[in-house]
């Protein structure tokens, strides 16, 4: 179809010109047309699933073993006050996964009974969390 159809009438006045009275000022007529949020909150939804977390590793039974031989030595030498590095998840509180952290500072107690590490300004870390532990003190059993 091409506009030369319909060109008879392309110019013609609307038929009812009382309706246009009730819209005086063409803002306020067009105002009417205006979009609306009809899906409250799905901005913030599509967000939340767009955002990655990661799934927590399984760590096989010689890095275990090795985590567990840090830990205990970290546990005899906390006289020392070893500054200590450890990464570990954190599991997310709105979706499955998580992300892993580094912290570093100096632990306090290793709580075997909570099965957590404790540093001095109280942050506990779940010892099945952690994956990584670094420390200068590890030179001595290396």
């Amino acid at each position: 179809m091409s506009n030369f159809e319909f060109e008879d009438i392309l110019n013609m006045q609307y038929p009812n010109p009382e309706i246009e009275k009730d819209f005086p000022d063409k803002i306020l007529r067009a105002a009417q047309f205006a979009p609306f949020a009809a899906l409250t909150g799905y901005d913030e939804a599509v967000i939340e699933t767009a955002r990655l977390t990661d799934s927590k590793l399984e760590l096989d039974e010689y890095t275990k073993e090795e985590l567990n031989r840090k830990l205990n030595f970290l546990k005899d030498n906390l006289d020392d006050l070893p500054e200590t590095s450890i990464t570990y998840f954190v599991p997310d509180n709105k979706k499955t996964g998580g992300k892993y952290v580094t912290k570093k500072g100096y632990i306090k107690k290793i709580r075997e009974f909570e099965s957590d590490v404790v540093f001095d300004d109280d942050t506990e870390v779940l010892i099945d969390d952690i994956l990584y532990i670094e420390s200068d003190l590890f030179v001595e059993i290396e």
